[in-house]
């Protein structure tokens, strides 16, 4: 019963956020929780960790409507890893000051660029760079690519999530550093054994 209420309440979360048709919204949601109990951090943790996305969501919004459209967030067992590109320093602290005030947040990893670099060009090829290395996770059946997310920012790649080992680990960063347009790896990935997973 308490699994069942969990999994309502990740598509509940999901819809919310979702700006889709009914049908969509449905597939996408139940696919949502899919794959939430195949990640590391199971269901409740994915549970807790839209709540924080949410929460996050709707203090930039309320702050600035811009910091919503610019800045980009993976939440991961209560990490909260901050990347985009933005044009004034104060926007890159208010962003990181805001993400903290939100209930369960453990850490907040700030990756955002300050930075007039940045266009359509080189957004279209942080997409294909991110397209790319999400395709390859998928298709390497030596790494469990549901515990990986990928952002792409003017050519930097972060990565983000738990890894079996370091063997996984190493091949993730391998594949990324493989494709062409990339200036760098950034990695925020912690190993499933990692102590500080489970510590306030």
């Amino acid at each position: 019963m308490i699994r069942l209420r969990a999994a309502a309440a990740l598509i509940v979360l999901a819809g919310l956020t979702a700006a889709c048709d009914p049908v969509t919204a449905v597939v996408g949601a139940g696919a949502t929780v899919g794959v939430a109990a195949a990640e590391e951090r199971g269901l409740d943790g994915a549970i807790d960790d839209t709540k924080i996305r949410a929460e996050i969501n709707d203090l930039w919004f309320q702050h600035d409507a811009d910091m919503y459209r610019k800045v980009e967030m993976t939440v991961n067992e209560g990490r909260v890893m901050l990347t985009g590109a933005v044009q004034k320093p104060e926007f890159r602290v208010d962003a990181v000051r805001l993400a903290w005030q939100a209930a369960g947040v453990r850490q907040v990893i700030d990756e955002i660029q300050v930075t007039d670099q940045g266009g359509v060009i080189d957004y279209s090829k942080d997409v294909v760079i991110a397209n790319n290395l999400r395709s390859r996770l998928m298709f390497d059946q030596h790494i469990k690519n549901v515990n990986y997310t990928v952002d792409v920012v003017n050519g930097v790649v972060y990565l983000m999530g738990i890894a079996q080992d370091d063997a996984e680990l190493d091949r993730v960063i391998a594949h990324a550093r493989d494709i062409g347009n990339v200036k760098r790896v950034v990695s925020h990935v912690l190993l499933k054994t990692d102590v500080s997973r489970h510590s306030s």
